[in-house]
């Protein structure tokens, strides 16, 4: 993967993370659609969590976490910090929200669960980072993205939080683009925060504020079958919900889903721009 190793850079996505009901049931989902393999994660002593991993590289990580923790099936970005406690404090004084954390998880670190001012959820991480973990535009298996309804007032949130505009020793650096801002590391881009027409209340899932998660596969047809086959469902509209067009390929070249569970993430054809 030519991308940079975002996972070591603070401030910048460092995990994606599945919070599911049935571990099993997840895993005979995403390995057929997907193409990942499992192994056992070590998240901490007695919960069930696995990492998968798309030709032997870590791609995300599902915990049977749902039930216990009372939350959403969901998947969810993490972004380092060096403080979870001081990560927190920031996400308050701003203005957003925490829900779960900060929560050890012995001996990797620890982690909070929050939402931004408009609602999209998103977490923090305080410790251990996963290795050879890659996130970016290109060449990697995963891409996020905010969809929100200011992205310059979005950003202001996050460097504050995240300390983006700080100076920070391995950070990252931001531009903004054409209503756009943009989370670069070593000059590549590792995430986007983008304005749209989003409603917190909408009926339809793509609209309400989120961090949008894409998964790249090289056989998008295949795995849009693979979906349906394994009861999941797509879910019309795009990333937008229908309320703006797609930006490049045309829905062809991506498709919104739902696994068994709900939980909605992005299909993307490998080398899509």
């Amino acid at each position: 993967m030519a991308e940079p190793t975002t996972a070591q850079a603070l401030g910048a996505p460092c995990w994606l993370s599945l919070a599911a009901r049935d571990l099993d049931a997840a895993q005979r989902f995403y390995g057929a659609v997907l193409g990942w393999t499992f192994r056992k994660g070590d998240l901490e002593a007695g919960s069930a969590y696995a990492v998968g991993e798309r030709d032997g590289a870590p791609v995300a990580g599902i915990a049977a976490l749902a039930a216990e923790l009372a939350l959403p099936v969901a998947w969810t970005v993490f972004f380092a910090v060096e403080d979870a406690d001081a990560a927190v404090a920031r996400i308050r004084e701003r203005g957003g929200t925490v829900g779960v954390g900060p929560v050890s998880y012995p001996p990797q670190g620890r982690a909070a669960l929050a939402t931004d001012r408009d609602g999209a959820a998103f977490g923090v991480w305080e410790g251990r980072l996963v290795s050879r973990w890659q996130v970016g535009e290109r060449g990697t298996p995963a891409w996020v993205e905010l969809h929100t309804r200011d992205a310059f007032d979005a950003a202001v949130f996050y460097a504050g939080v995240l300390r983006w505009a700080e100076e920070v020793p391995g950070c990252c650096e931001t531009s903004y683009e054409e209503d756009r801002v943009v989370l670069r590391r070593d000059g590549v881009a590792v995430a986007r925060l983008d304005s749209g027409p989003v409603e917190a209340a909408s009926s339809r899932p793509q609209l309400r504020p989120r961090w949008l998660v894409r998964f790249r596969v090289p056989d998008l047809a295949a795995s849009v079958a693979a979906v349906k086959e394994h009861g999941g469902v797509v879910v019309p509209g795009g990333e937008w919900g229908g309320a703006r067009a797609p930006e490049t390929g045309g829905d062809e070249r991506r498709v919104v889903v739902r696994d068994p569970d709900g939980a909605l993430f992005t299909l993307e054809a490998d080398g899509t721009r």
